[in-house]
């Protein structure tokens, strides 16, 4: 499972708020700015692709152009990240409890064939009658496969060791890349928010999370090894954009496991601020031993231990998110996908 308790390894004392540093870190940094502006153009590169990615291939220039219908209900998120490790999963499941928690009907489908989310909500991967496998080879209809999960409030399509065979048996079958969309049109309507829980690689499953969603959610870390696969994430978006979901958008970048005292995560995060802008959640997941406890208890951090960090960051994004999707819903500049 992915952990959030690792200590960084080039931690240095500074002051708590984010982005402030003093004189004396200042020659420590340098070296850091350099690798930064080494990486500035992988990162440019990765930027000017999200930027039609992030309007969702709508231009407010050209007013005749068909906009996709809006919707207050049945937004699909997918929540991906080719690189393992960067609180993909935890985040999937503590969302959708954070959510759920205002009162909103939330699905969380697994797709990720290890099971963690799955185990993460409370469920044994390894008794569940029916899973994600099921839905997408058309064997089970996705109402039929959903788990109504009483202690944290909110739905889940599980996963197991079923779903490494899938992309194969995927190939079989016609319109491979739209099994998941297809299927989750019989229930979309029914909830507020359908969370997709994405492998760590750009397989044919994580194809069909895109295919199927709306937006992209990115976790991520504020390291220089997180940014490298960042080109290629977007390269895959817009693909999928380009040829099998048109409406797909950016949803936002969420900066996980972050210490404010480890100077590479306050100038990443200037670095994505600086080119992703109001794309880059305000919210950040901090580095919490609770929160890295929760899982192996089966619970979401919020039933786990509310007065945490980390329940309280994932609450917060709970509310940035829904603030946002508010405003986007009365403006006549953003719209739903379908």
């Amino acid at each position: 499972m992915e952990s959030h308790n690792e200590t960084p390894k080039n931690s240095a004392p500074r002051n708590n708020v984010p982005g402030e540093v003093d004189e004396d870190i200042v020659d420590e940094s340098k070296e850091a700015l350099d690798v930064i502006g080494a990486m500035k153009q992988t990162i440019d590169d990765a930027i000017d692709k999200a930027t039609e990615i992030t309007t969702g291939g709508f231009s407010p220039a050209n007013p005749t152009e068909e906009r996709p219908t809006r919707t207050n209900k049945g937004k699909v998120i997918a929540i991906t990240n080719q690189k393992g490790g960067v609180g993909k999963t935890t985040t999937s499941v503590n969302l959708a409890a954070s959510i759920a928690a205002t009162k909103r009907k939330v699905l969380l489908i697994d797709l990720d064939p290890q099971g963690n989310a799955t185990m993460g909500s409370g469920v044994n991967k390894n008794t569940v009658a029916s899973s994600s496998y099921d839905v997408l080879l058309g064997d089970l209809p996705i109402e039929d496969a959903l788990i109504h999960l009483e202690e944290v409030n909110f739905s889940i399509v599980a996963s197991n060791a079923d779903l490494t065979a899938a992309e194969v048996e995927l190939l079989k079958v016609s319109d491979h890349e739209k099994r998941l969309r297809s299927a989750l049109e019989k229930v979309r309507y029914e909830f507020d928010y359908v969370l997709i829980d994405c492998p760590p690689s750009l397989n044919m499953l994580t194809v069909n999370a895109l295919v199927a969603a709306q937006s992209v959610m990115i976790p991520m870390q504020c390291e220089y090894y997180a940014l490298e696969g960042l080109s290629a994430l977007m390269t895959t978006i817009e693909s999928i954009r380009r040829s099998l979901n048109p409406h797909l958008q950016i949803e936002g970048l969420l900066r996980t496991m972050f210490d404010p005292r480890n100077n590479l995560s306050a100038d990443v995060t200037e670095q994505l601020i600086k080119h992703f802008g109001d794309k880059m959640y305000r919210t950040v997941i901090p580095r919490n031993v609770r929160l890295a406890e929760a899982p192996s208890h089966g619970l979401p951090i919020l039933y786990y231990d509310k007065g945490s960090r980390g329940a309280q960051a994932y609450l917060a994004l709970a509310g940035e998110i829904l603030r946002r999707d508010a405003v986007n819903t009365a403006d006549t500049g953003t719209w739903a996908q379908r």
